[in-house]
């Protein structure tokens, strides 16, 4: 019976050896995989503190080479753009979608952003803001834009290409060069009577041709 106990005392003794080696060795283990995961997790996260209400007017990059699959639901486009600069396809379709006089020009409207490094969707924004995409605006003027109208008239430009290169040429010279670099901003500048639903409407018409 001594030899038994004996045993019996010895195997329990090394049995809670056994747990206490194998507890030390699995847990630093277990605490450095969790580690690493909730590290690589944060690092893929956006931080919910970084995002910001404001849509800043900045150029994207020029000539961009992509694949674009578009959402269904108008207002926003659709379809399928294979290879090529998809800036022009979104705003075509865009346009085509409120069936604007100004869809012939989607090509001309993102090559006039890029040379005045404007946000690709800035003037079509706009436009929609002021005009309705040109539905709304004085006969004759080829002015979708509400630029420079005032008390003593309208101001006309004598095409749609004129206005394109006039309003963004001014966009850039007057407002992003002069530090107006969100939509609240050149709203301020642009429309200062509004009470914050300018800048609203063509963060809007911005997102739609994401």
């Amino acid at each position: 019976m001594e030899l038994e106990t004996v045993y019996k005392e010895n195997f329990s003794f090394a049995k809670n050896i056994a747990l206490i080696v194998i507890f030390f060795t699995i847990t630093p283990l277990v605490l450095a995989t969790s580690m690493f995961s909730l590290l690589s997790f944060s690092k893929t996260s956006p931080n919910p503190l970084e995002v910001t209400a404001q849509t800043y007017v900045k150029p994207y990059e020029s000539g961009v080479k992509v694949f674009a699959s578009l959402p269904a639901n108008l207002p926003a486009v659709s379809g399928y753009v294979s290879l090529g600069d998809a800036r022009v396809e979104l705003v075509r379709q865009y346009l085509a979608s409120y069936n604007s006089p100004l869809e012939p020009y989607a090509s001309l409207l993102v090559s006039t952003a890029d040379k005045y490094g404007l946000d690709f969707r800035l003037t079509t924004a706009i436009a929609q803001q002021e005009s309705n995409l040109c539905k709304l605006i004085p006969p004759g003027s080829n002015n979708c834009w509400g630029w420079g109208i005032h008390s003593e008239g309208t101001l006309g430009f004598s095409s749609f290409s004129e206005g394109i290169e006039e309003v963004s040429k001014g966009l850039r010279e007057e407002y992003l060069n002069k530090g107006y670099e969100t939509t609240d901003e050149i709203m301020s500048k642009y429309t200062p009577l509004s009470p914050g639903s300018w800048a609203l409407g063509v963060n809007k018409f911005m997102t739609e041709m994401e």
